[in-house]
């Protein structure tokens, strides 16, 4: 995709700026999941731990990209859902960013989070993209809003 920047704090990898630039790339490849944290390089040699417990995780906590197969709305809906949920991540550390990558299912984590193993570093997801995703999920979903069943 040749609209992506590869300008990136991290490694070089490919800079995503759009929620349809991202919506292009989930479905040009299949499997990518989002993972907030100081970046690829820091993860790197490590997998997550679970804090409560203190247990090393056989991976990386992750949120998929790919929609479910019962998803009748937009990608980017679904995109904006995934990356709002967890954005607050980011804002209690300023260091982490949001990236994409795909790898070796492993598991689920306490939080049924996918684990990743062998963590292949895709893109970083510049932080207009993050507002971007914010501002449709506010105005696309009814947040906050309990199971009906």
């Amino acid at each position: 995709m040749s609209h992506i920047d590869t300008a990136s704090r991290d490694d070089d990898l490919p800079v995503v700026r759009r929620l349809a630039e991202l919506a292009a790339l989930v479905h040009a490849t299949r499997g990518l999941h989002v993972r907030w944290s100081e970046g690829p390089q820091k993860d790197a040699a490590r997998s997550s731990v679970d804090s409560e417990s203190g247990l090393r995780l056989p991976g990386l906590s992750v949120n998929p990209l790919d929609a479910e197969a019962w998803w009748t709305r937009p990608l980017e809906d679904w995109l904006a859902r995934q990356l709002s949920q967890y954005r607050h991540l980011a804002v209690d550390n300023p260091e982490r960013i949001a990236w994409v990558l795909r790898g070796e299912h492993v598991g689920r984590g306490p939080d049924c989070e996918p684990l990743i193993a062998d963590a292949e570093p895709v893109a970083i997801l510049e932080p207009a993209l993050l507002d971007e995703a914010a501002r449709r999920y506010a105005a696309e979903f009814d947040a906050g809003r309990g199971p009906e069943d």
